[in-house]
């Protein structure tokens, strides 16, 4: 509970980096969220055993993260946190395709694999990408911009809520597990069995504690609307952004960069 606990509350430092004063940090929000719907929209869309071809997209997530002055490390580390479910998913695609569809020598790669890399490989730009976005432009600033962009304002508050509040509930199971393991003595009250009073115990916290965050943004006069303290606007930075990335996108969709980059290092060696 407590690895958990860190590794949750650590996507705090995604809402400090936020507020960093690069240019990207100032384009509009709207700009962002685009550019980076159409980026998974257009990596999603490959077939499934496209591999190369996905390769030239960390172009958008490298050049994201040097524009925004965004630590790289941490970058990465949170996007590895997906691969385990992402190779899970694809992990039994190998026993019910295997059919060679690659061979290296006398080493054969059956489709199942690459299937399961290209699962991978997508995962990896996908989530990666939303990270960064979170990074350089705020998760508040995105339900903004998302209720702006159509969505409905009830859907955009409760987003807001829902990763406002994860760190309460987070904090509350973890001084919950910390006060059982100090109350314990060895491996008794560690088990299976105290869990689930564990559990009904956080669920009564956690209730209490909601009722009296309302009670106080009712005290203070919230309506359901958030307001920002800069408001932005959409100019001609925001859409240079958004046509030159998407421009690159369609580019790197109906071409294979990294096959063409390929083809043409073979041809100057020969």
């Amino acid at each position: 509970m407590a690895t958990i606990d860190g590794s949750v509350l650590d996507f705090r430092r995604l809402d400090e980096l936020s507020s960093g004063t690069t240019p990207l940090h100032r384009l509009d929000p709207r700009a962002k969220v685009l550019a980076t719907l159409c980026f998974i929209v257009t990596v999603v869309s490959f077939g499934r055993y496209e591999v190369t071809a996905l390769l030239p997209f960390f172009l958008f997530p490298v050049a994201l993260i040097a524009l925004g002055n965004l630590p790289a490390r941490f970058i990465v580390k949170k996007t590895i946190l997906v691969l385990p479910f992402a190779f899970l998913v694809g992990i039994l695609n190998p026993l019910f395709d295997r059919e060679v569809l690659v061979r290296f020598g006398p080493v054969g790669i059956s489709g199942g694999w690459i299937s399961c890399a290209s699962i991978t490989v997508r995962a990896v730009l996908t989530i990666g990408a939303a990270v960064i976005l979170v990074g350089v432009t705020g998760f508040p600033a995105i339900c903004r911009a998302l209720e702006r962009l159509g969505m409905p304002r009830v859907f955009a508050v409760q987003l807001l809520f829902l990763y406002r509040y994860i760190f309460v509930l987070t904090e509350e199971g973890g001084r919950a597990s910390r006060a059982r393991e100090l109350r314990s003595f060895g491996n008794r009250g560690l088990g299976m069995g105290t869990f689930g009073s564990l559990v009904g115990h956080l669920l009564l916290r956690t209730w209490l504690r909601a009722e009296r965050i309302h009670m106080a943004m009712l005290a203070r006069g919230f309506t359901g609307e958030f307001h920002a303290r800069h408001p932005s606007r959409f100019g001609a930075r925001e859409l240079f952004f958004l046509v030159g990335w998407t421009a690159l996108f369609i580019i790197l969709r109906m071409q294979n960069a990294a096959q063409f980059i390929g083809a043409l290092a073979t041809g100057m060696l020969r």
